[in-house]
């Protein structure tokens, strides 16, 4: 059964109630506690205001593979794919039983409830817990450093979402899909360790690029010395980074949730099957790279002091206080010949009136219009048209 395959079916195995990115501990805690007697579940401690964080076991096999999602609060793509993923391990069919004879799994769904709580990257005690991992000042982050020394795991699976504004170079097209085999050290060296992450994102690659084709890109391998993957991959497990990035209309990632769970699932089976021992590195880095060329909203044709330009629009998402909701916060970014962008959003302003003014890095307040109708609007940074 391949991937492509697998996803026809995936709407019998998505988790329903999980439909946006603001769902909260309360909400997942009831979905583990009905878990079926073939997930293991332990409470593992908990986060700096008292909610629990819980590990779901599962699988008899050899290979040890651990999962965590959702270290950032505002990062909640890795968790609907990690339930849609128990849901799918609930099934009876021939993929369930290779990863269940040669897999066990640890998976940490919402590393951070605190930050999921009010919809913050960071925790209740402002501390980005992944790049806490030498102080290991956030009991979080204790909780998964002595999880993976506890359990030992071969591979894994480091769950986050990254900006929507990460482009695949080349293309034009936003990195809706990113893998990475973080560097453990500042020279990028690549020992057996880390190859074996490459390969597995060999094979997942060339599963997903048939679906999502020019929308995967492989993220900046920059050294973090306090990131949690990074030290991973030094301590010996595998460790495979995937981020959720942008799709065209998709703002509560409920179409890149199904890619990201086909991401996971492809690792697994590649890990499970052994298939990525015949992978080679070349394929690895062979994977594009990502940029950022491209905006929110592009304008061009825009004439600006008596001369053409073209004007990149970019927002800041903001929690709102109840953490349930965000709002965008729009500024004015780059000015100028940008004919090698594009974006989520184009306008060409030719034959248009402006009224109102474009400062470059200032909030967007201005109108376009086209035949005495507004075509776009901004007012102190909000869109309004």
């Amino acid at each position: 059964m391949n991937i492509q395959t697998i996803l026809t079916n995936y709407s019998s195995f998505e988790e329903k109630t999980l439909t946006n990115r603001f769902f909260k501990h309360a909400d997942i805690t009831p979905l583990i506690d009905q878990l079926p007697a073939t997930f293991s579940i332990r409470t593992l401690g908990n986060s700096v205001k008292g909610r629990s964080i819980s590990a779901v076991k599962w699988g008899n096999g050899e290979t040890k593979v651990m999962l965590w999602s959702q270290m950032h609060g505002d990062e909640a793509t890795g968790t609907m794919a990690l339930f849609d993923l128990f849901n799918f391990l609930k099934l009876d069919n021939e993929t369930v039983k290779l990863l269940h004879k040669n897999c066990q799994l640890l998976m940490i769904p919402m590393v951070n409830p605190d930050g999921a709580a009010m919809f913050t990257r960071r925790n209740a005690q402002q501390i980005d817990i992944n790049r806490d991992f030498i102080q290991t000042a956030s009991p979080e982050g204790k909780i998964l450093k002595q999880s993976r020394a506890d359990f030992e795991p071969v591979f894994g699976f480091n769950l986050h979402d990254q900006t929507t504004l990460w482009s695949v170079d080349e293309t034009l097209k936003p990195a809706t899909l990113s893998y990475l085999a973080p560097a453990y050290d500042k020279a990028l060296s690549v020992d057996h360790t880390r190859e074996n992450a490459m390969l597995v994102i060999a094979d997942m690659f060339k599963e997903l690029d048939l679906l999502l084709p020019q929308h995967i890109g492989l993220f900046d391998d920059e050294y973090e010395p306090r990131a949690f993957g990074d030290n991973f991959q030094k301590a010996g497990t595998s460790t495979i980074l995937i981020e959720a990035g942008g799709y065209l209309n998709d703002p509560e990632k409920q179409q890149i949730r199904k890619y990201y769970f086909a991401s996971i699932l492809s690792g697994l089976i590649s890990i499970a099957s052994k298939s990525y021992e015949k992978q080679n590195t070349a394929n690895y880095f062979n994977i594009p790279q990502n940029n950022k060329q491209i905006f929110h909203i592009l304008i061009h044709n825009l004439v600006l002091d008596g001369i053409q330009v073209s004007v990149g629009i970019n927002y800041d998402e903001c929690p709102n206080i109840d953490g349930m909701s965000t709002y965008k916060s729009y500024s004015i970014q780059d000015i100028g010949d940008l004919s090698f962008c594009d974006a989520y959003e184009v306008y060409d302003a030719q034959h248009c009136e402006l009224k109102g003014s474009i400062k470059f890095n200032k909030a967007a307040d201005f109108e376009l219009l086209k035949e005495g109708q507004i075509i776009l609007a901004f007012k102190e940074g909000s869109l309004t048209v």
